[in-house]
């Protein structure tokens, strides 16, 4: 369970408190089925928990009578939107629509999907989102959305081997941004780090739309083998519940139900929260714990504790079974005695998990975590029948139909509109924007887009994430995909990207969902993989509005639609909406993640030149597109016209070709052109080693760099002829470019432009925005942010 959330204290507890202890005839009673059942007209704040009134009314006739505070609270954090999904499933069935995949394994409905790599090797990998809480508490929001998709991933058997993030905040130069920026990369690499997981690469951008409205999108990958993989059922009766991992505390209680499903006002959240904290000490302990707990078979289901806390964790395992369960709140190890049921059952307290384990096993289960010091209690039981029960004190508080909190709850067909804006700004075509008129100018645009804060250098942020630790990593950022080995014998291996433009899918969505989507394929077939299967973080503005609904379903239908002309399952995801503050929403940014697989990652494909003396070669057509373009928005400030047009049949063969020449050695590097066109791809090459070339660009100079076409990708070579021939086969345009060497990207009768020059542009940016020109961490772990487990 997704995780974008976190406790309101002005709303949710404060709205649990007025039922446990408030006026009316609650008052200092314990709120068991029986009071219930006997007092149907005591009010209950459920509007307070997100609830709408049909939703209560619904969960009343369910359960024949009005919930109890306890029951309350779980359907209040289930029916959220971000647990529930209820704006968004009936457009997000049509991933599951798609063309089988024998890659796939286990697809959507699990905690992640789960694809085959070969030689007996499965990975899952599944991305998040953490939005709101870390505008709040920016470190630990960012924190404990790492924490929360390795635990998805461990869930399913794996061992968590790497991760990525997809990062976009508001103006780079906004106070709210210095504020955000620096504690979420802090929090991103502290997790991490600490769980020994190196972050082989991501996004970082910026936006005005985002201010108020970050986006921090987590992935996490996992490796095992087939025989390996988990699933999160509650089966065989008798069987034991065992809750393990760290204590639970108030933090995060109804974070999902509050700040996740709701939109920011002009001045920030109307909900004040309590943001999760995160202790990844705990959670490496937790890890392998697991990993033992696995290899010796000792569980039939388990589930992470993330979203909606033990009510996900219960209900769901509930559902998915064959049975029913009973839980005894009392043996719930607490932080907090004064916690009431509702506030246990809501919290959303990290680092927890929940296991179904056979009685003759539990005494083996429990040893293995008293050996990595993991605290663990049996709390329930898998029960005969179709209830979920829970007691409190000796009282029964819960007793509910565990389908209808996890997968029955409401689902809805929203309004939609396009947006009356549209038409207006498709027409203002970026095309006719000012051009650089001479060689002077030009120089002036390219190193306006390398310099912006969207294509300088990132090292500022990639310094302060391990990149190798575990010692497998083999591409890692500033290259276009991350590439993991996962077997040291044979050296097959995976290769990720995750990749999202906001400003492609406000043009429109549907073409802009496949444009993020070929850059990720495209990203990953870069380095020689061959893709194999996608996910998905969909973030997205409040669904109460139509236009933003609209966008939604647009960018939904071309992702299903892409996902099967290239034949990629969509193996899971997330959606995360009500990224809006007032009546303004971020611009729809759909992030799209490919995961890909290297028979023998010694063949990948680098990025980078090296040596002086190769071809420089452009693989790929070129056009007048210059629709949300870098060019358009860092010189001018433009947002308009059609984003460049989508060929996934052009993307194809482009990966067919860079399988080939990988697979032959034919190519020393590559690198997709995307953002900022062949302007930024040149710039990375030369900066990258510090070797510049002599270029020639026939035609229109000003299109040639910066253009935006898709399925294009520069690469380098000593052997020409022999990359010619292989794209003839592939059906893929070559150009030739010109040679690699120099200390200057020199264009022949136009400009030269000094690397040195280049560089200072390009990786001052950040530094001087956020981290001072020493490249130093701009940022500490608070005091007291990693709590007692």
């Amino acid at each position: 369970m997704s995780e974008d959330g976190t406790a309101g204290q002005g709303s949710a507890t404060a709205g649990l408190s007025e039922l446990d202890t408030g006026p009316g005839r609650l008052r200092n009673r314990l709120d068991t089925v029986d009071l219930a059942a006997s007092t149907p007209a005591d009010e209950q704040p459920f509007a307070e928990l997100g609830l709408k009134a049909d939703e209560y009314a619904r969960i009343k006739d369910i359960l024949g009578r009005r919930p109890t505070t306890a029951e309350l609270a779980m359907y209040s954090v289930m029916w959220s939107e971000h647990c529930s999904y209820k704006s968004s499933k009936v457009h997000l069935r049509q991933f599951g629509d798609l063309p089988p995949s024998e890659a796939l394994l286990v697809g959507i409905g699990e905690n992640a999907g789960v694809v085959d790599v070969g030689d007996g090797y499965a990975v899952t990998f599944k991305v998040e989102s953490h939005n709101h809480p870390s505008y709040v508490e920016p470190y630990q929001g960012a924190a404990t959305g790492v924490g929360g998709i390795v635990r998805d991933i461990l869930t399913m058997g794996a061992r968590p081997i790497a991760v990525m993030d997809s990062l976009r905040f508001g103006r780079a130069d906004a106070p709210d941004t210095a504020r955000v920026l620096p504690g979420v990369v802090a929090g991103v690499g502290g997790y991490g780090n600490c769980l020994g997981l190196p972050n082989i690469g991501g996004e970082l951008l910026f936006d005005d739309c985002y201010a108020g409205n970050p986006l921090v999108n987590a992935l996490c990958v996992g490796v095992m083998r087939h025989e390996d993989v988990r699933l999160a059922k509650a089966e065989g009766v008798g069987n034991k519940v065992i809750l393990f991992g760290a204590r639970t505390g108030g933090d995060g209680i109804g974070g999902v139900s509050v700040l996740a499903s709701e939109t920011f006002d002009a001045e920030g959240p109307a909900k004040r929260p309590a943001v999760q904290v995160g202790d990844p000490f705990t959670e490496k302990l937790l890890i392998e714990a697991c990993l033992e707990i696995f290899a010796q078979d000792l569980v039939t289901g388990i589930q992470d504790l993330g979203g909606a806390g033990l009510s996900c964790a219960t209900s769901e395992l509930a559902s998915a079974g064959t049975g029913g369960m009973h839980v005894d709140l009392d043996t719930v190890p607490l932080r907090d005695s004064t916690l009431t049921p509702a506030e246990i059952l809501m919290s959303e307290s990290q680092e927890r998990m929940c296991a179904i384990v056979e009685p003759d096993k539990v005494e083996a289960f429990l040893a293995v975590c008293r050996k990595w010091d993991v605290r663990a209690a049996v709390i329930g039981e898998v029960t005969d029948g179709d209830r979920l029960t829970v007691d409190w004190h000796g009282e029964r508080i819960v007793d509910v139909p565990p389908r209808t909190v996890a997968h029955e709850g409401p689902v809805y067909e929203r309004p939609m509109a396009r947006p009356a804006d549209l038409d207006a700004l498709q027409a203002d075509d970026a095309a006719r924007l000012p051009r650089p008129g001479t060689p002077a100018e030009l120089q002036a645009h390219w190193l306006a887009v390398v310099s912006s804060p969207d294509g300088a250098d990132k090292t500022w942020v990639t310094e302060q994430y391990d990149r190798y630790v575990r010692g497998n990593t083999v591409l890692a950022q500033p290259d276009d995909a991350g590439v993991v080995r996962i077997d040291e014998e044979s050296n097959r291996g995976i290769s990720l990207s995750l990749d999202g433009n906001g400003r492609y899918a406000r043009l429109d969505p549907y073409a802009g969902a496949q444009l993020n989507l070929a850059e990720a394929y495209r990203n990953v077939a870069v380095s020689g993989a061959k893709p194999l299967a996608v996910t998905n973080c969909l973030n997205f503005g409040s669904p109460e509005n139509p236009e933003v609904m609209w966008q939604f379903a647009e960018a939904v239908r071309g992702l299903a639609d892409g996902c099967r002309e290239l034949g990629l399952p969509v193996t899971g995801g997330n959606v995360s909406l009500y990224n809006q503050t007032g009546d303004v929403a971020i611009n729809p940014t759909p992030v799209i993640g490919v995961l890909g697989v290297h028979d023998d990652v010694r063949t990948r494909i680098p990025t980078g030149w090296r040596t002086t003396g190769e071809t420089v070669l452009l693989l790929g057509e070129t056009r007048p597109e210059f629709g949300g373009s870098a060019w358009a928005s860092v010189v001018h400030g433009h947002l308009g016209g059609k984003p460049p047009a989508v060929d996934l049949g052009a993307e194809r063969a482009l990966r067919n070709l860079l399988t080939a020449l990988a697979g032959q050695g034919l190519v020393s590097s590559a690198h997709d052109l995307a953002d900022g066109g062949l302007a930024q791809g040149l710039a990375e090459s030369a900066l990258r080693y510090g070797v510049g070339a002599r270029l020639r660009l026939d035609g229109d100079a000003f299109t040639a760099l910066f253009s935006e076409s898709t399925a294009r990708v520069v690469l380098t070579t000593s052997d020409p002829g022999g990359v010619k021939t292989t794209a003839a086969w592939a059906g893929v345009p070559v150009t030739e470019l010109g040679t690699t060497g120099g200390e200057a990207l020199a264009v022949e009768g136009l400009l030269e432009l000094p690397l040195a020059e280049l560089r200072a542009a390009w990786s001052a940016t950040l530094p001087a925005l956020f981290g001072g020109p020493e490249h130093s961490t701009p940022f500490t772990v608070p005091t007291g942010a990693v709590p007692t487990a």
